[in-house]
């Protein structure tokens, strides 16, 4: 097991000092990133919530809510009431699974499907507004991936 540092070893070092945080620059971050693929989302009338939902849809189709809460990190609490509203939009369909009633089974429809092609020019257009080369975020991305994982090792 590896030792974890103390960053207050250094004299000139505040650990409770906002712009030392981590978690701070993470969350900053994350709400500059969703400001920032608000205008593109608003013209498919999706919010960024919803979109990472179609992301995982338009990757693999007739899904199960289970898989999709699995893979986005989100409860059936959370995730229920925005299928309920993808498919109020005519976006996807909710069904019961036919092996087992309790699982919801969600798949594109038709407009569903077409939105992919609207929302084509999305990351790359955010990719431009970053100003950061595609493999620095690449890189960063995987980095993060990996501090989740950790970080949800740790959770009782």
């Amino acid at each position: 097991m590896s030792t974890c540092p103390d960053p207050t070893d250094s004299t000139d070092f505040d650990p409770l000092a906002l712009d030392n945080q981590f978690c701070f620059a993470l969350y900053s971050a994350s709400l500059a990133m969703t400001k920032v693929y608000k205008p593109f989302l608003d013209t498919l009338g999706l919010t960024y919530p919803q979109y990472l939902v179609m992301l995982v849809l338009w990757q693999q189709d007739d899904v199960l809510v289970k898989s999709i809460g699995e893979k986005l990190f989100l409860d059936s609490g959370t995730l229920t009431p925005l299928l309920k509203r993808l498919e109020t939009s005519g976006l996807v369909a909710r069904t019961r699974d036919e092996a087992d009633e309790r699982q919801v089974r969600i798949t594109l429809t038709k407009e569903g499907r077409a939105l992919k092609k609207k929302a084509q020019s999305i990351p790359r257009q955010v990719l431009c507004a970053s100003g950061q080369p595609h493999e620095a975020l690449q890189h960063l991305r995987i980095q993060l991936a990996t501090i989740r994982d950790d970080l949800i090792k740790t959770i009782p």
